[in-house]
């Protein structure tokens, strides 16, 4: 067997709440969008000089950032690429992600020096495109999701060495091949392959027969109508070896319109598992601690995808709620004096137990003794959002670490 490539945790950033979580519970890089030619449209993302920033920010820790740039144009967005491109390469970014063949090929032209890696959206699915991409200046691809972990090995086996090979790991499944929906565009105008997706694959839908108009039938038994076109999340942290031993060396964690709670989580468990399997790789064990974490933040009923074939019980949700049992309850922002100053994040009391989150370690839990205002005053809850407040405590703990209560 080649000696593996060191292995790459990569988690997503959509604002700097996001961004500080991912370099602080220790992603190797980044990926975030700007505001424009990203497959996140929404208020989130980056201006051009947050982004400027952080690069800087990144930089500064050794962690890379990769751009989306990864839209299918319209030909009203070509005029402002150009520049956009330039924009990026003065920013100092690491690689750019892109899906279309001819932004690739402007990137070649306009910046030839920048790294280009392919999106998902691109559907690899085989050698031959991957060689293909190679040929024509790409240092990675993002295979499409819908491969095996043989057809990942195959692929390896018959691209070149520095081709690097980038796959999802965790996260949100798009019902469509490698995310080119189009469900989205007709039914609500919102184009998913401009970044506007409005996830009709989440809604429930019922069947209407043409001759009785207003008489709704679920496709299958269940008052609450169907959920056909909705998938599970992708959960592969048990399984990293073997997705190491295929060929990938970038672990993509899904999420940049996530929680910074949730990048902080996922990151951390990741972040310890990449650790545990370069350490040995021969004897991989995931501690249930670290699998435990990765059902401590919001998410649909988990799956392995398409890594080991097609599932049997398929992959389809049956409804469209979300398993969530812990939220932030505070982040630590210093220690004084015996008391961890914080800021609330939601509701808790004296008395209640919250469960520390710290980068690298299980978490701890430890009961409130006291809460305290800024002034130093004893409170009967910590009540309001973003508001600072003390808590005894016999040790510092480090600026951005987490507590969390259970709901």
């Amino acid at each position: 067997m080649e000696k593996r490539s060191r292995l790459e945790v990569l988690a997503p950033a959509g604002d700097f709440d996001r961004l500080n979580a991912a370099l602080q519970y220790g992603a190797d890089a980044v990926y975030l969008g700007g505001k424009d030619f990203g497959m996140r449209a929404s208020p989130l993302n980056f201006t051009e000089q947050e982004l400027v920033q952080a690069v800087a920010d990144c930089h500064r820790q050794g962690v890379k950032v990769y751009v989306t740039c990864n839209i299918l144009p319209r030909e009203t967005d070509l005029a402002h690429l150009p520049a956009y491109l330039h924009f990026l390469q003065g920013a100092g970014v690491d690689a750019l992600i892109v899906a279309d063949i001819g932004v690739m090929m402007l990137c070649r032209r306009e910046i030839p020096q920048m790294e280009l890696h392919m999106s998902t959206q691109t559907g690899v699915v085989n050698h031959l495109t991957a060689c293909e991409l190679y040929q024509m200046g790409v240092k990675r691809v993002v295979l499409a999701r819908e491969l095996s972990l043989e057809e990942i090995g195959h692929i390896r086996q018959n691209t070149p060495p520095d081709l690097e090979l980038e796959a999802f790991v965790h996260g949100a499944m798009c019902m469509s091949f490698s995310g080119r929906c189009v469900l989205s565009n007709y039914l609500t105008g919102r184009d998913a392959n401009r970044g506007e997706c409005a996830q009709p694959c989440r809604w429930s839908y019922h069947l209407m027969e043409e001759k009785r108009p207003g008489e709704f039938f679920p496709v299958f038994e269940d008052e609450d109508g169907s959920y056909i076109l909705n998938a599970k999340d992708l959960c592969m942290i048990e399984h990293l070896d073997r997705l190491a031993d295929a060929g990938i060396s970038s672990f993509k964690i899904e999420g940049r319109a996530k929680s910074f709670y949730y990048v902080a989580t996922v990151t951390n468990a990741y972040r310890c598992a990449v650790d545990l399997l370069e350490k040995d790789p021969k004897q991989y064990r995931l501690p249930s601690w670290l699998l435990e974490e990765t059902r401590k933040v919001s998410h649909r009923q988990y799956c392995t995808g398409f890594y080991f074939g097609r599932p049997e019980d398929g992959q389809y949700y049956e409804s469209g709620g979300y398993i969530r049992s812990y939220d932030v309850a505070a982040v630590v922002e210093d220690y004084q004096e015996g008391m961890l100053v914080c800021t609330q994040r939601n509701r808790f009391f004296p008395g209640e137990t919250l469960e520390i989150l710290s980068p690298g370690q299980p978490p701890l839990s430890f009961v409130v003794s006291a809460i305290l205002d800024g002034e130093g005053q004893p409170l009967e809850a910590a009540r309001h959002p973003m508001q600072q407040v003390k808590i005894p405590f016999d040790h510092p703990l480090v600026k951005g670490t987490i507590l969390r209560r259970q709901q």
